[in-house]
């Protein structure tokens, strides 16, 4: 196997982590408002948007992910084997995010229909481009310190993405549509798809395949299948994974009903008051008009600007004392300031924001790593078995993300459902009410606390990482 372990260069770090802003454009609208969307704009029941969204969701999990992992693995062009895919999908992903996100009108028959096919279309597309590129960071460099450093980039880069949808979409959708939310996403994800195409074709041009398999290397799908499956390291990421994103998921998606319904109008107004007003002495006004998406977007934003925080502590700590310790310990800590909004009251605004701060920090430390430790375990796999599979590795990994979000996402509109949620009406009963209120705090909470558990089973610690990364060295050289 050849390989360059040499330090990457601030560009192509950059370069490498624009593509995550891109993919998180479209990413992050998913997880924070396609249930919104389906229920609250496009017109959909309840129940009928869980099924399109978990079975849509599980099918691209389970289906187009290892697929594509095998197919990633198995390519060969002048430019590597994961690169192509970002150039090839850049622009169509980036059509079909807007087409997934318009609002024709059709019978209600023929919504259903178009969600299906669009949604569907759209996770293929999003398995096509964004599992090469996860394991583009497998092969960029082979030295684990680099790799942690390219994962704070890209989660970096998350993080900006993860800032606009959270805290200025929504307001922007109101204001681009004039009060039409169905005309203002339109116009919203026209310029996200032209934006984010351009990020991925930057990705294209600023990376370079490093780590390339000697042919002896090369190995069956059996092969690396059989691999996989005798790899406990791989098997708990998979469902770790799978468990971070259904935490992400609920919480990400339930915050604009929990706002609307839950939160009390008065005490918002109130609270925002005073922070409203110094925004708008020095000439921020973006968030005046509707205090619920004024709160809801400056509520993501203090749990988002203390993530970022929390990622420019996460190398640090991990360098000295292992990505699976620190892992653990701040997933779990992040964890308590979930199951706070469980007693949080309505009127308790200040509590409400102070407890997502504390969350988005501890967790922020946590982001950059669950990607990185997934690098690790490809490392493991050639470790122990000689051969390398980078993308079939990173496309289970993404079958856990995608089954996480699909599960998630349906969660929401499922449980809402069975609260006895409507859009329909115009003051939600008590009982939906305290349906939201559960989203944001104990169905939350629960996956990440079993992903906290699993951590201990977890055998990659510190000593093994500085092992893998010596021993796979040598025999790079020989």
């Amino acid at each position: 196997m050849t390989t360059n372990v040499q330090k990457l260069s601030v560009k192509e770090k950059i370069g490498y982590s624009l593509g995550d802003l891109a993919a998180n454009l479209v990413f992050q609208t998913l997880m924070t408002y396609l249930a919104y969307f389906y229920t609250d704009i496009y017109g959909l029941k309840p129940n009928d948007a869980s099924i399109i969204i978990l079975s849509v969701g599980l099918v691209a999990a389970f289906a187009f992910n290892p697929i594509m992992g095998a197919i990633a693995d198995r390519t060969n062009t002048r430019w590597g084997k994961f690169r192509p895919w970002i150039l090839w999908t850049a622009v169509p992903l980036g059509i079909v995010a807007l087409l997934a996100f318009s609002t024709p009108d059709f019978s209600y028959k023929g919504k259903v229909i178009y969600a299906v096919i669009t949604y569907t279309l759209l996770l293929m597309l999003y398995a096509a481009n964004n599992l090469p590129y996860s394991a583009l960071s497998g092969v960029i460099t082979g030295n684990m310190g680099e790799r942690n450093s390219i994962s704070s980039y890209r989660f970096v880069a998350v993080m900006v993405a993860q800032f606009f949808v959270q805290v200025f979409m929504l307001p922007i959708i109101e204001t681009a549509g004039g009060g039409d939310k169905a005309v203002g996403i339109e116009i919203v994800m026209t310029w996200l798809a032209i934006i984010g195409s351009a990020m991925l074709l930057i990705t294209f041009f600023t990376t370079k395949e490093r780590i390339v398999p000697k042919p002896e290397q090369k190995s069956t799908l059996k092969e690396d299948i059989g691999d996989l499956v005798k790899n406990r390291p791989w098997i708990l990421m998979l469902v770790l994974t799978a468990l971070v994103f259904i935490t992400l998921a609920i919480k990400g998606g339930s915050y604009v009903y929990y706002f609307e319904n839950y939160v009390d109008e008065t005490a918002l107004t109130q609270f925002l008051e005073p922070i409203l007003a110094f925004l708008s002495g020095i000439g921020f006004n973006f968030f005046s008009g509707n205090p619920v998406s004024a709160g809801f977007g400056l509520f993501n934003a203090g749990g988002i600007s203390f993530m970022i925080v929390g990622i420019m502590f996460s190398k640090g700590l991990a360098d000295r004392y292992g990505k699976r310790n620190i892992f653990g310990i701040f997933l779990f800590v992040s964890t308590l300031f979930i199951l706070a909004f469980y007693i949080i009251p309505s009127t308790a605004v200040g509590m409400m924001f102070l407890s997502q701060i504390f969350h988005g920090f501890f967790y922020g430390i946590t982001i950059p790593l669950l990607w990185a430790m997934i690098a690790d375990v490809a490392d493991y796999s050639e470790w122990k078995t000689n051969r390398r599979a980078t993308a079939i590795i990173f496309s289970a990994m993404m079958v856990g993300l995608k089954g996480g979000l699909s599960i998630g996402s349906a969660l929401v509109t499922g449980i809402l459902g069975s609260y006895g949620y409507s859009a329909d009406l115009p003051i939600q009963s008590d009982s939906a009410i305290m349906g939201t209120k559960m989203l944001v705090s104990i169905y939350a909470a629960i996956p990440f606390l079993v992903g906290t558990g699993l951590l201990f089973f977890y055998e990659i610690n510190k000593n093994m990482e500085v092992q893998i990364e010596k021993d796979l060295n040598e025999r790079r050289i020989n």
